[in-house]
């Protein structure tokens, strides 16, 4: 997938820009705060409908403006089809909400959009993957199986719809001091184990595929012989190769074992939710015992995994936003990096940068050429300029 052009109105440092973008590498440099990032968020709003930096729509917001915008023209060339572009606008007004429109129509949810304009982001938070809590990594997973499948997408939304009803009926009789009636629990622990149950089952097929994906991405960004390795916890005693059947009766048993400690606690306490994933390099735990570096190369080698599968499921290169993930790198890795960047194994790549010479000894940058740089300059009250180097 190629991201042709883009056109921000209101959006955090940038009032109003456009720019136009080339088939592979786009390097926007610039100093620190003058709007870089802006322009990858923007474009993964427009992707997945949200930021990959702030938790508020309001954050990404101008201020003193009663609106923000993002429109972007995608040329979509992947399963064998002919070349078409298909453009993208995301509108947002607080009190109102969000609105996508694809081709110009209206979707009638944010989150049909997701799969259809599918994007990895390499950021230096990659490293919370493997150095912080397993929320981290479950979110890895569900982005992952959600731009692949859009029916993922819809049992985990309802998975938590159904958590949260359940966990009020729990919280409402803990408070009186009362086991939940069957009437008001039953129904809500039933929709878990089937929602739940499917998620789990999906996750475990997923990691099995993915195991390939992460040593071909590991060979990529690291030269040591250290085998990268996923494990999934999730059921205890759940057999990998379960059916969802044997899955949802294990997660019906489990449920009902910590019926008691859920009713003192007042909220559910078993299912896809508490999922852990443990990475390894050999016998290594990663999370426990890695180096800063170690740390470091899994997060992109994860990433980089990512956009591997993606990209063979999707029969789409997904696009990449490369988010400073050069500022840690030596310049042979950075090198190797942006070599493979520019290879056929991959499509096109935003990335952000502070300085542009690091990167001329590898990509050439023309005007008219695979590869273009653009700066980026602060703005203030006019807001932020991007424009491209001749």
């Amino acid at each position: 997938m190629v991201l042709r052009s883009l056109r921000l109105r209101s959006f955090r440092a940038h009032t109003e820009t456009e720019a136009a973008f080339a088939p592979k590498i786009n390097l926007l440099y610039g100093p620190n705060g003058a709007g870089k990032t802006n322009v990858l968020e923007a474009v993964h709003y427009l992707c997945l409908t949200k930021s990959f930096l702030a938790a508020r729509d309001t954050y990404a917001l101008r201020k003193g403006s009663p609106y923000f915008e993002v429109e972007g023209a995608f040329e979509k060339t992947g399963g064998g089809e002919p070349q078409r572009e298909r453009e993208a606008r995301l509108v947002y007004v607080p009190g109102e909400g969000k609105k996508i429109f694809l081709g110009g129509a209206p979707l009638d949810r944010l989150a049909d959009v997701v799969g259809r304009l599918p994007v990895v982001v390499f950021s230096p938070e990659d490293i919370a993957l493997t150095a912080e809590g397993p929320s981290e990594r479950r979110q890895f997973v569900n982005n992952i199986l959600s731009q692949e499948r859009p029916a993922y997408l819809d049992d985990l939304m309802k998975y938590r719809r159904a958590r949260r009803q359940r966990n009020e009926v729990l919280k409402k009789y803990k408070k009186r001091g009362q086991p939940p009636p069957a009437d008001l629990i039953t129904p809500w622990t039933e929709e878990l184990v089937t929602l739940g149950s499917r998620i789990i089952r999906r996750r475990q097929q997923f990691l099995r595929t993915f195991a390939g994906f992460l040593e071909k991405a590991y060979a990529h960004v690291e030269s040591a012989t250290e085998r990268p390795t996923v494990e999934y916890d999730t059921i205890a005693g759940l057999d990998p190769e379960a059916s969802v059947d044997d899955v949802a009766a294990a997660l019906r048993g489990a449920l009902e074992r910590t019926r008691r400690d859920e009713e003192k606690r007042g909220r559910t306490l078993v299912g896809p939710q508490r999922d852990e994933l443990v990475f390894r390099l050999g016998e290594l735990e990663v999370r426990r015992y890695g180096s800063q570096g170690q740390h470091r190369t899994f997060g992109m080698a994860l990433k980089l995994a990512q956009f591997f599968y993606l990209q063979d499921r999707l029969e789409e290169a997904p696009l990449l936003l490369l988010d400073d993930a050069f500022g840690k790198l030596d310049a042979e890795r950075t090198a190797a990096f942006l070599e493979l960047l520019k290879s056929g194994e991959v499509g096109q790549s935003l990335v952000t940068a502070t300085e542009r010479a690091p990167f001329e000894p590898v990509v050439p940058f023309e005007a008219e050429g695979p590869h273009r740089a653009l700066r980026v300059e602060a703005g203030g009250e006019r807001g932020a300029r991007m424009s491209a180097d001749d």
